[in-house]
């Protein structure tokens, strides 16, 4: 991996942190942008990496967060530069929707939050940045999850890489950009906090059991996704 490659995190909102997955990425220029403060989104050019984080709104909400259109573009041009990019969550639908996808609002399988169990799909095991979980956890993985909206049309030319029972499109790739619909980067307080404001302080509880039980098994997920994105990031700079 260069000396500290230089990846922009978009963060929408102080309730969703980079969390795990920032002391996965040690040794890069980690630059948090928070375009709802008015932090304006660094061109893809200057930059060896981003990464979109998710919120608490639907990908075509541009009255109520203005700069969901500027980041629907980031992505695009990320894309269009082959710059390695990760989208969670909200993040993954804005590249699905920024790509010619669609998202659903308030999906009608109903939310899907707390430990979530994921198939990865064949061929998921040879994926840069997903094939290290496959090969290390197993073709089942438990992953943290928070969402009511789902994409619901991948982007035309996208590689689909894993589905739960609930929601099909848990995660896919295009080129080098990647959508995972999931959360590898929440751990036990964030997950728990986000319980709490949506089903309330006892699901809350209930959940903080089940995180401590499989703690070691999402730490790993932490670990081999974001070292992957790493590898990524490397590969296309030493290229």
């Amino acid at each position: 991996m260069p000396v500290n490659p230089r990846i922009a995190v978009v963060q929408h909102s102080d309730r969703v942190p980079l969390d795990l997955l920032a002391s996965r990425l040690r040794g890069a220029e980690v630059v948090t942008v928070r375009p709802g403060r008015g932090d304006d989104i660094p061109d893809p050019h200057d930059l060896d990496g981003t990464i979109v984080l998710g919120g608490s709104t639907h990908a075509y909400d541009d009255e109520g967060w203005p700069w969901l259109p500027e980041v629907r573009e980031h992505l695009r041009a990320a894309v269009a530069a082959e710059l390695p990019t990760l989208g969670i969550c909200l993040g993954a639908q804005l590249l699905a929707v920024a790509l010619g996808g669609e998202v659903k609002r308030s999906a009608p399988a109903g939310p899907e939050r707390g430990l979530v169990e994921l198939r990865m799909r064949p061929g998921a095991e040879t994926d840069p940045l997903l094939g290290d979980v496959v090969n290390r956890l197993g073709r089942d993985v438990l992953v943290p999850s928070s969402h009511e909206d789902a994409i619901a049309v991948l982007p035309e030319d996208a590689t689909w890489l894993a589905s739960s029972r609930q929601y099909p499109f848990q995660a896919f790739r295009v080129g080098t950009a990647w959508g995972l619909q999931f959360h590898p980067e929440a751990g036990e307080e964030t997950l728990v906090g986000w319980q709490a404001e949506h089903a309330g302080e006892a699901a809350a509880a209930e959940l903080r059991t089940q995180y401590r039980a499989h703690a070691d098994r999402l730490g790993r997920l932490a670990d081999l996704v974001g070292h992957a994105f790493l590898d990524v990031v490397g590969a296309r700079v030493a290229g």
